[in-house]
């Protein structure tokens, strides 16, 4: 089965873009995934195609039209989960990358100027989602990121099935640094560990590297690590007065 993605936007001539390069562009040319676009000012209602209108209650900016988005939506297959590109909406995690990944595809609704009217979020089944703590021009460019961050997964697009599995938030961790060669650059050398050929030491070096640089660089992720160690696995029996004494 085909991924297929759907980009709702004012601007379609920005598609694929960065998405026909590389792996994705490679895995889009190979009918790995597919890819179409939605010109939302198509769905205007009045002879001046608008999109958007004043606030209400006042205040800069324009916003996007509930009804002229609700069009667009509409008119896309209802088999797929549609998402918005919003500082407002869930980061996106990589545990939510996977099951999109696993689905038929996704339809991503690109916001511009203020945003949306909040009424298509209850008017549809809309998921916002947000790729980061900063605002950008529109939602292209989080729908690069997020059909990026999906099409590696597909299948075959990376070729060895297990080469994303060691990398950074798949096991909720940074992932270990890596070195290649040569050995010695700028007086700096790889760890020797890593030249020993011993691959049990070399997998704790890892583990404890990841660790610790989780710890660091990410505190956040790394409390979110240890309270999900400390949760006991489903279905386990949970311990009773008479286990303590």
């Amino acid at each position: 089965m085909t991924f297929a993605a759907t980009i709702l936007t004012l601007y379609p001539e920005m598609f694929p873009g960065p998405l026909g390069v590389s792996l994705a562009g490679r895995a889009l040319r190979e009918g790995k995934w597919s890819l179409a676009t939605t010109q939302i000012r198509d769905f205007a209602v009045d002879r001046h195609r608008t999109v958007d209108d004043t606030p209400a209650g006042g205040g800069a900016g324009m916003v996007l039209r509930a009804d002229v988005l609700a069009a667009a939506i509409d008119s896309v297959s209802d088999d797929v989960p549609v998402l918005a590109m919003s500082p407002r909406g869930r980061p996106l995690a990589q545990a939510r990358v996977r099951e999109l990944a696993a689905g038929p595809g996704v339809a991503i609704m690109c916001g511009r100027f203020e945003g949306f009217d909040e009424r298509i979020f209850e008017g549809r089944n809309v998921e916002p989602v947000s790729i980061g703590d900063y605002i950008l021009s529109g939602g292209e460019m989080g729908a690069f990121v997020l059909l990026d961050a999906c099409i590696r997964l597909l299948p075959g697009v990376m070729g060895a099935a297990s080469s994303g599995d060691d990398e950074s938030f798949e096991s909720g961790l940074l992932e270990y640094p890596h070195y290649t060669r040569p050995v010695e650059w700028e007086g700096r050398t790889i760890p020797e560990v890593l030249r020993s050929g011993n691959h049990a030491a070399v997998a704790a070096w890892r583990k404890t590297r990841a660790e610790t640089d989780t710890r660091l660089r990410r505190p956040d992720l790394w409390e979110r690590h240890i309270g999900a160690r400390a949760r006991p696995p489903s279905g386990a029996r949970q311990p009773s007065e008479d286990d303590k004494t």
